[in-house]
């Protein structure tokens, strides 16, 4: 059994410390068994227990985490066996225990510089065969076992420096020759003589020290290790002297172990240190900030403190890398009050100016004052990139938190100190008479005030207004939110910069959207020309100009202006990607998979929840108006070839499969509420369709709900007289004006006056007696002749349109509507092209022809009724 078991087991670690394994088994661990079987190999049992579940050597080890060193003080001998014992736990047996086995037991420090030695020697080894793979290896474990000595805060032993300066000294003696190149690889050669530079670059204070006196460098390595100091009262290294901000039994040290004081005169040195260490693989960012912290804190002049916190806000920035993430919160808030207590510091003292462009003429590392400089002290920095990044990060978590949870709530919160923070940088910047980053954050603060009611844009300004912030007292202070979004606006209109021109244009379009100034909004958008250019514009512009569109349409909605509602919304929701163009959601189509890259853009775009629109709100504004343009037009229209000319194709196409519907339920969704008003007004049923239409909830979603019914359901009965008006025009010869004003609620004037308007749009052929009060249809027989002729007229003026729009097309001519992009031009063609297919399904009514079947989708009880009237008339 001790034969197979050390058969099983055996290692080359196990022959050298076979003594110790049985010593270190003891007693404690006696298995149930007869007394002989367990003293027959004690030894040999320990060996293949050992080697199920441990490695050979502390080598092999070298190559996990830094995170794993901090425990080497805590590890067991490295000949020590795997398996719990007592003696583990007491410091004194062990001791014991070592002496009476002869094994000599050493601390972790000293274990990890014999384990140093031990690897200059095998490189020294490979070297003399010119082993260069060898050495690689060699050196890149000699590199990890450094790093470790930084990580515990331990000085590096100076047989480090000794491997480095020879290994250089032998790159440079090294020959190829034919039998060198033989043994060698030249990639292996190539990458230690890179890596021995990088080290010798980055540690090259420490190398000249030792290549001065070896000796001393030794004495003060020996000096260095004989003082006890806790491995873990220092943090990780930076490569920066540590801040002394510890209890008093602690001392914390920094490269070499030295501890160092903070004073106002080693500030500069401190502060090209941590630069020196920004960006680097292994700095600790919090350790960075803390010491920054330490430097405010003994900072004496204006000078010290402007670049200190110019530093400690950048290195609070650089905290998250990550791009996807958002900062903390905390570190956020950080950040906001130390740009404060900047802006307030260089306002206190104009001989100081913080500017992004400064001639590099001047030495960082010496106190500077404007006595020194005879004038005004510039020092290198960007307020305004600060004032950009914290509303961005600000932005960013907006994005990352659930907007339906209370953490979002209380993050929306912190908008107010960030507006005070952007409004006390614009009074900075307009006393310092700086334009270019003055406009920069006006257009910041216009963003954060213009798409929010008068309520909330007058909170956030009498925030900014307090006695606390009265820096800002009385900056652009005007009576009303109009007046304040007006002002920011012309200045950015006068700044010069074309893109914060057009967002501020946009920005001013939808305020005046916002609060119904529909014609206002209009005028601006149309003399603007945006919808020409604004392809061109980056992402956020586009997103910008669609919010502004989208609420220009539910502007002239609220008004009560359907037309101009629906030609306005057509445009976005033609494209069936309200979400995407709004950036309030991804549009996945079918058969499409984003990379992670396009996903991660598209989640960057995102809008904050609480500035986002209603899409079940705007697609039930557009289908309403949708509808009270279409049924009309419908019921106008007799050739099937005209009816497939829609104007609004996604109301078409719903409409279109609810007619295709064999049973219809109780509407459940805004959808089904509209496309079953829709078949109601077709049906001449119009108080159905006002009852549906009113019973809609998401109306209550919009400002003063009660006006918009009342405005929808007369728009309702005028769109359903001229709905019945024009099915039952070839079917009677005159209609009673006062019945027609009782049977859809209406007063008589407003009846004559839709009537008045058909007849002038030549809509309906038809005349007004106001003798009798009475509307007279006139019919015109056309013969055969005729009915041809009128035929080839529309096919030769649909002909003459199509070459019109491709000469346009190739000559590149404005007065093509499709080329224009605006609502305005393509509503026009489209009122054209409307009123054109009116007049033809006029003169076929003219014609004498019948409508098969119209007069049966409409409400029979109105139909008899006013069938009955006409004939007792006649």
């Amino acid at each position: 059994m001790s034969r197979f078991f050390r058969q099983v087991g055996d290692s080359d670690s196990d022959s050298e410390s076979s003594d110790d394994e049985s010593m270190s088994s003891g007693e404690e661990l006696q298995p149930s068994k007869p007394a002989a079987v367990a003293a027959s190999a004690p030894g040999s049992m320990n060996r293949f227990l050992r080697t199920a579940g441990s490695d050979s050597s502390d080598s092999e080890s070298d190559d996990d985490d830094d995170s794993d060193s901090s425990s080497d003080a805590d590890r067991p001998a490295q000949r020590r066996s795997t398996l719990p014992q007592v003696g583990d736990a007491d410091d004194t047996s062990d001791e014991d225990e070592g002496r009476r086995s002869g094994v000599r037991i050493l601390s972790a420090a000293q274990r990890r510089r014999e384990e140093m030695e031990s690897t200059g020697r095998a490189i020294e080894n490979a070297l003399k065969i010119n082993d260069w793979v060898a050495i690689q290896t060699e050196f890149d474990k000699l590199l990890r076992m450094t790093q470790r000595q930084s990580n515990v805060s331990e000085p590096v032993p100076p047989v480090f420096y000794k491997i480095a300066l020879n290994l250089e000294g032998s790159l440079a003696a090294a020959l190829p020759s034919e039998e060198a190149k033989k043994k060698l690889s030249a990639k292996a050669r190539t990458a230690v003589k890179q890596k021995v530079k990088r080290v010798i670059r980055e540690k090259d204070t420490e190398f000249k020290q030792y290549q001065e006196d070896p000796a001393a460098f030794e004495r003060q390595y020996n000096l260095l290790t004989t003082r006890e100091v806790p491995s873990t009262s220092a943090p990780p290294n930076t490569g920066v002297d540590r801040a002394v901000d510890e209890p008093a039994e602690f001392t914390t040290v920094g490269r070499g172990g030295r501890a160092m004081q903070f004073t106002s005169d080693s500030i500069f040195k401190h502060l090209q240190a941590v630069r020196d260490a920004r960006g680097k693989k292994n700095t600790d960012r919090s350790e960075q900030i803390r010491i920054l912290e330490r430097l405010l804190e003994v900072s004496a002049t204006p000078y010290q403190k402007i670049r200190v916190l110019l530093a400690l806000i950048s290195s609070r920035f650089d905290y998250n890398s990550s791009v996807a993430s958002y900062m903390p919160v905390e570190m956020w808030s950080a950040a906001q009050k130390e740009l404060d207590q900047l802006i307030s510091v260089l306002t206190e003292d104009p001989s100081y100016s913080v500017q992004e462009e400064v001639a590099d003429d001047y030495d960082e590392m010496i106190e500077r004052n404007p006595s020194t400089e005879q004038g005004i002290v510039l020092i290198r920095g960007s307020i305004i990139s600060f004032v950009d990044r914290l509303d961005d990060e600000f932005t960013r978590s907006l994005q990352n938190i659930d907007p339906h949870g209370t953490e979002y709530v209380d993050r929306l919160k912190d908008e107010k100190v960030l507006y005070c923070t952007i409004c006390r940088s614009q009074a900075f910047y307009e006393k310092t008479n700086q334009n270019e980053p003055l406009a920069r954050v006006v257009m910041r603060r216009l963003e954060h005030i213009y798409s929010k009611p008068d309520a909330v844009l007058q909170a956030l300004e009498s925030v900014a207004e307090s006695p606390e912030t009265a820096l800002i007292t009385g900056l652009w202070s005007q009576p009303s939110s109009s007046a304040l979004i007006n002002s920011l606006c012309v200045f950015l209109y006068k700044s010069g910069n074309s893109l914060l021109r057009t967002r501020a244009m946009l920005s001013h379009i939808y305020h005046h959207a916002l609060h119904n100034d529909f014609h206002v909004a209009r005028d601006m958008l149309l003399m603007s020309h945006l919808q020409e250019s604004i392809h061109s514009a980056d992402v956020a512009t586009q997103i910008l100009y669609n919010r502004t569109i989208v609420q220009l349409g539910l502007c002239a909605f609220r008004c009560g202006l359907i037309k101009e509602a629906q030609a306005t919304l057509q445009d976005i929701f033609t494209t069936q990607r309200v979400k995407e163009l709004l950036a309030q959601g991804v549009h996945q189509q079918r058969f499409q998979i984003l990379t992670p890259e396009q996903e991660k853009a598209e989640k960057q775009r995102q809008l904050p929840f609480h500035m986002h629109i209603n899409t079940e709100l705007l697609e039930a504004a557009f289908l309403v108006s949708s509808m009270l343009v279409e049924i009309p037009l419908l019921a106008s229209i007799d050739s099937e070839e005209a009816k497939r000319k829609a104007i609004s194709k996604p109301f078409r196409r719903l409409l279109d499969f609810a007619d295709k519907q064999v049973f219809t339920g109780p509407p459940e969704s805004t959808r089904d509420h509209i496309m079953q008003a829709s078949k109601a007004l077709q049906d001449g049923d119009w108080q159905r369709c006002r009852d549906l239409i009113q019973s809609i909830k998401i109306w209550g979603l919009m400002p003063e709900s009660t006006s918009v019914k009342e405005m929808l359901a007369k728009r309702i009965q005028e769109q359903g007289l001229r709905t019945y008006l024009f099915t039952y025009a070839p079917h009677y010869g005159a209609l009673s004006l006062p019945l027609l004003a009782r049977t859809f609620s209406l007063p008589l004037r407003t009846v004559t006056s839709i009537a008045s308007k058909m007849i002038w749009n030549e809509e309906l052929s038809a005349s007004l007696d106001y003798s009798g009060d009475v509307i007279v249809f006139h019919k015109i027989e056309l013969s055969r002749v005729q009915q041809l002729g009128q035929a080839i007229a529309d096919k030769v003026a649909t002909m003459v349109e199509q070459n019109e729009k491709t000469l346009d097309g190739r000559v590149g001519g404005s007065t093509n509507w499709t080329e224009r992009g605006d609502g305005a031009g393509k509503g026009e063609k489209r009122g054209e092209q409307t009123q054109e297919r009116r007049g033809r399904g006029e003169r076929s009514r003219a014609r004498g022809g019948t409508r098969g079947g119209r007069g049966s989708r409409f409400h029979q009880g109105l139909g008899n009724q006013m069938s009955n009237h006409t004939s007792q008339r006649q």
